[in-house]
């Protein structure tokens, strides 16, 4: 499967911005999707997941501010930002699983590209 992460940009703080992951493929709704980000200087972190099923997970940093949602008949899971702060300024990795829901980078088997957030202060 193929990922295309967009809809990154720059925002002022408390702002909103919505990314998106469209893949290719038949097979999207078989697939844990999870949301990750790199930092400047930083190592890749987990912001998000979301199971088959629905269910999600998020990273303490992003809880209550970041929503993590999936559209199967349009291959594409989305993540929205509320609140942003110059602290979530990183470059947002979408990322698929064939296995099951982790915050662990190694269970992701394909990934896509990257868009970048900028939260000015």
């Amino acid at each position: 499967v193929q990922l295309q992460a967009s809809g990154g940009g720059m925002v002022q703080a408390g702002g909103s911005l919505r990314l998106s992951c469209a893949a290719s493929g038949r097979t999207f709704s078989t697939y844990v999707m999870g949301w990750f980000r790199q930092a400047p200087g930083k190592e890749r972190k987990f912001v998000a997941s979301i199971s088959r099923t629905g269910t999600t997970d998020y990273a303490d940093s992003v809880k209550g501010r970041f929503t993590i949602s999936r559209d199967n008949a349009k291959n594409t899971d989305y993540l929205q930002m509320n609140s942003l702060k110059p602290e979530d300024t990183a470059v947002y990795y979408c990322a698929a699983s064939t296995m099951f829901t982790s915050r662990l980078q190694s269970s992701y088997d394909y990934w896509g590209q990257g868009t970048l957030v900028t939260v000015s202060s």
